[in-house]
């Protein structure tokens, strides 16, 4: 009896461990990287974040100046419209130049 206890305790410390490392894995395959035209500097990416993040759903935006990108991140299992996303970087005054997520990729405004 003693020999099960300890296997389950055991078993249960290694998925504590592990279930961090596969939320996070689950999570990378959500995200979605905006290629942004101009995105010259920390203003510009201030611009592009605040108008991302007032999209439904979004809950982490992290800009890169000089790869000119926007990657979002949205709610667990929440699948964000990338019309969307491609309309809030409007908003913000620049040009999104392509789109690649979930969703698949776009190097023009999304139907949906």
């Amino acid at each position: 009896m003693r020999h099960s206890a300890l296997r389950y305790a055991l078993l249960a410390a290694v998925v504590m461990a592990l279930l961090p490392l596969a939320v996070e894995a689950a999570a990378k395959h959500m995200l979605t990287t905006i290629h942004v035209q101009n995105m010259h500097c920390a203003t510009c990416a201030s611009k592009i974040s605040r108008k991302l993040y007032a999209v439904q759903g979004v809950v982490k935006v992290t800009t890169n100046v000089q790869a000119d990108t926007a990657v979002v991140t949205p709610q667990p299992a929440k699948l964000l419209s990338p019309r969307a996303l491609w309309e809030a970087v409007e908003k913000a005054g620049f040009k999104p130049l392509k789109i690649e997520g979930p969703s698949g990729k776009f190097t023009a405004k999304p139907k949906a």
